[in-house]
């Protein structure tokens, strides 16, 4: 039994490893010249493989249900057994972020990869697969600069649109298509939020501890103003829920309630009535985004003493801490994107399998399906649980 797998990145190596174990002959089709860069750059170059908080509710798509397939087989648990029998001693951080000891994505590939070269599988670089030819006993799979291979079974692993820098061309969805299959709508996900104005980029480059919203849906952490809009782990997280909406809206201190700020503030003003408005927040929030802050709300000049402001004017700079609105214009485009929204529609494949329903020997597994997760490590275990179980069927 012969597995051509399509695409070297994370879906692609775990299910050549899976295939392996059960006894096929195993090739890697992969369009760069090296396996994996994809892995290299998640986690800031440390390889965030899995967060051990992973459930249902993380994930996204036409059908999220259908990863109920994979979380039945091969899970969070499964994944991090599998690693540390590759030689990756796993550490837990904040929010179930799970990470190499080593704090190195390279070791994450070099232990997938040092596994593929153990179990046999071929690697072919510099193949960049133009179309599969379903034959009567299995698959013919072309280059664009007219190589041929075959294969009885074949796993299309090819990621989806995002970071084309690192190989994300997208052209797996032409893979299945011709076979059969429908493609969703295709969006950036993980990614920067552009907004309108320009209140973002006079804030640009400052960071605070904080929550965004996007309609009934909200992440906190760590959010950075930039010179298009904002940035930071709750912003993409939520893009990955950005549907068109209007607006999203930051809480500034989202340890203390409304009224408590409002208490905050008169006791401010009491303490020192007569300190300038450009200096009122120092001490409370960043200085610049108070200032900010009350030139948007309309409270000038900020010369003004703090013991003019009005009652209306404290209410209204309490309730601009906790839901300071931004117009949202869209995302970032696909070069700063991590993930894809959207993909391979899953009704048409077996969820227990990773196997088309359209065309038998035929699998998918990874980023190329309707399926994508939030951010914190939760799409790379989508991969190592897709890829693991496609690999293993396919070799079957």
């Amino acid at each position: 039994m012969k597995v051509g797998i399509i695409g070297g990145g994370a879906a692609g190596l775990s299910a050549a490893i899976a295939a392996a174990e059960q006894g096929a002959e195993v090739c890697i089709y992969e369009s760069g010249s090296r396996c994996g860069r994809k892995i290299l750059a998640t986690g800031n170059g440390r390889c965030n493989m899995t967060n051990v908080n992973a459930e249902l509710k993380n994930y996204h798509g036409t059908n999220p249900e259908f990863i109920k397939g994979v979380m039945n087989r091969f899970w969070v648990n499964e994944t991090l057994d599998f690693f540390e029998e590759l030689g990756i001693v796993p550490k837990t951080e904040d929010k179930g972020k799970v990470y190499p000891n080593s704090n190195q994505a390279s070791a994450v590939l070099d232990v997938l990869r040092m596994r593929i070269e153990t179990d046999g599988t071929e690697l072919v670089t510099d193949f960049e697969v133009s179309e599969i030819v379903k034959k009567n006993s299995g698959f013919e799979i072309r280059s664009f600069d007219g190589k041929k291979a075959y294969a009885d079974r074949v796993i299309v692993t090819t990621g989806g649109k995002a970071a084309p820098n690192l190989g994300s061309n997208g052209v797996g969805y032409n893979l299945l298509k011709s076979f059969g299959h429908k493609i969703t709508e295709l969006r950036p996900s993980l990614v920067q939020m552009r907004t309108a104005g320009d209140t973002a980029k006079k804030l640009k480059g400052i960071k605070f501890d904080g929550i965004a919203r996007l309609d009934k849906h909200e992440e906190d952490g760590e959010i950075l103003f930039t010179e298009y809009g904002l940035s930071g782990p709750p912003v993409f997280s939520l893009s990955s829920r950005y549907d068109g909406q209007k607006y999203i809206e930051l809480d500034i201190m989202p340890r203390y309630s409304e009224d408590d700020i409002i208490n905050m503030l008169y006791m401010r003003i009491a303490r020192n009535p007569e300190i300038g408005l450009e200096n009122f927040f120092v001490g409370m929030i960043n200085k610049r985004i108070g200032q900010v802050l009350l030139k948007e709300l309309g409270i000038a000049p900020l010369s003004r003493k703090s013991c003019t402001l009005s009652e209306k004017e404290i209410q209204a700079c309490a309730n601009g801490l906790k839901h300071w609105k931004f117009e949202i214009t869209g995302t970032q485009s696909w070069n700063n994107a991590q993930v894809t929204k959207g993909g391979a529609l899953t009704k048409d494949f077996n969820p227990s399998t990773m196997e088309s329903k359209l065309v038998k020997g035929l699998y998918a597994a990874g980023e190329i399906l309707d399926i994508d997760g939030d951010c914190g490590g939760y799409n790379l275990q989508w991969a190592w649980s897709s890829g693991i179980t496609a690999g293993r069927a396919a070799a079957k």
